[in-house]
């Protein structure tokens, strides 16, 4: 705010008055406005900014000191400075007029010097909130996009949990559902496309599981070049972990058999789903990044990487969870890497309501 081009309102009844006033503020070059009564200056203060008001206290129909506290009352308006100037020059005035929360007071006939100098020390505080305001606004914009770039990258709980001063951030979490999803031959896709396109196209695709997992309330964990991996029943436990990831899983397969590259190629996915206790925490002090460890990860890995293109692999354990609400395939027992034989379901549906 620049002090000599402030705007100013008088509030005054006396015509002679508000034309003294508005004539000196003129003179100092201040924007100046008036009002006759009360009412027609709340009328002008919520319509337009005002640096500072001169408000006559004896006025018809809204005097002074209702004025002022309809102002100080109203959220968006307390903050302009009020000067009180009026031919009530008694110490119970004054008193009132300050507790209500006028910036000053002036007693009629005003001394046209002692006047500048109050409406130039009222304006320069009021400079000086708006400045402090200004950096408190900065400051809580700052801490906006620092908390919503931490929940970018933490689920709510653990964010709170860190911004609260928690230094070591590990869980134990007796039944969860992983998924995994690999996009399949995505390095003989990616060879067709260029860098940009490769972004842009894995962006596209992740961006529709990142939906689908709010949909069902489930957590992303990571992105490992072409792989997706997300689980349910963590950071805060749920009983229908199991049933929210494998809707998930088929809504996932739906999405990717609709999608084409620029240059009119399909994609397959392979789903890998296992159900078990994890381990998960905070791991970094620059890069923060929550991950999940222990023999559940690994196995929904190797359903997804020893599955079948188009298809949704699962564990018997996964399968106990949701046979009574999804159809299955039986694929027996296939050969996994690092876990012998393993029998494993093919996930093909929801049952139907009957």
């Amino acid at each position: 705010m620049n002090l000599d081009q402030a705007s100013v309102l008088v509030v005054d009844d006396v015509e002679a008055n508000r034309d003294l006033l508005c004539r000196r503020l003129k003179r100092q070059g201040y924007h100046v406005k008036i009002a006759e009564d009360g009412l027609k200056a709340l009328e002008l203060i919520r319509a337009e900014p005002f640096d500072l008001v001169l408000l006559d206290i004896m006025m018809p129909h809204l005097n002074g000191y209702q004025v002022l506290e309809e102002i100080k009352a109203d959220s968006s308006l307390r903050h302009i400075p009020v000067i009180m100037i009026s031919a009530v020059d008694d110490i119970d005035s004054v008193v009132k007029c300050i507790e209500l929360g006028a910036e000053d007071y002036l007693s009629k006939p005003f001394n046209p010097v002692l006047l500048k100098a109050r409406i130039s020390a009222s304006l320069e505080k009021k400079r000086l909130r708006d400045q402090e305001q200004a950096v408190l606004q900065k400051l809580q914009d700052e801490q906006a996009k620092s908390e919503l770039l931490l929940l970018n990258i933490l689920p709510k709980p653990i964010a709170e949990r860190l911004k609260a001063g928690e230094r070591t951030i590990a869980d134990n979490f007796s039944d969860v559902t992983v998924l995994f999803a690999d996009i399949v031959g995505f390095s003989q896709l990616s060879s067709h496309l260029s860098p940009p396109e490769l972004v842009e196209f894995l962006n596209h695709i992740f961006s529709l599981f990142d939906e689908l997992a709010d949909k069902y309330g489930l957590e992303k964990i990571k992105t490992i070049g072409d792989a997706y991996m997300v689980v349910g029943g963590l950071p805060m436990p749920r009983p229908d972990h199991a049933q929210a990831i494998a809707q998930m899983a088929l809504d996932m397969l739906d999405a990717t058999t609709q999608l084409r590259t620029n240059h009119g190629e399909t994609i397959a996915m392979r789903i890998g789903i296992s159900t078990g206790p994890v381990e998960a925490g905070v791991i970094g002090t620059k890069k923060f990044s929550y991950d999940l460890w222990g023999d559940t990860v690994n196995t929904a890995s190797r359903m997804e990487s020893h599955g079948i293109p188009g298809r949704i692999q699962v564990t018997t354990s996964t399968y106990k969870c949701l046979a009574d609400d999804f159809l299955f395939e039986n694929r027996g027992l296939i050969p996994v890497k690092g876990k012998g034989e393993m029998l494993t379901y093919l996930l093909m549906g929801k049952k139907p309501i009957v």
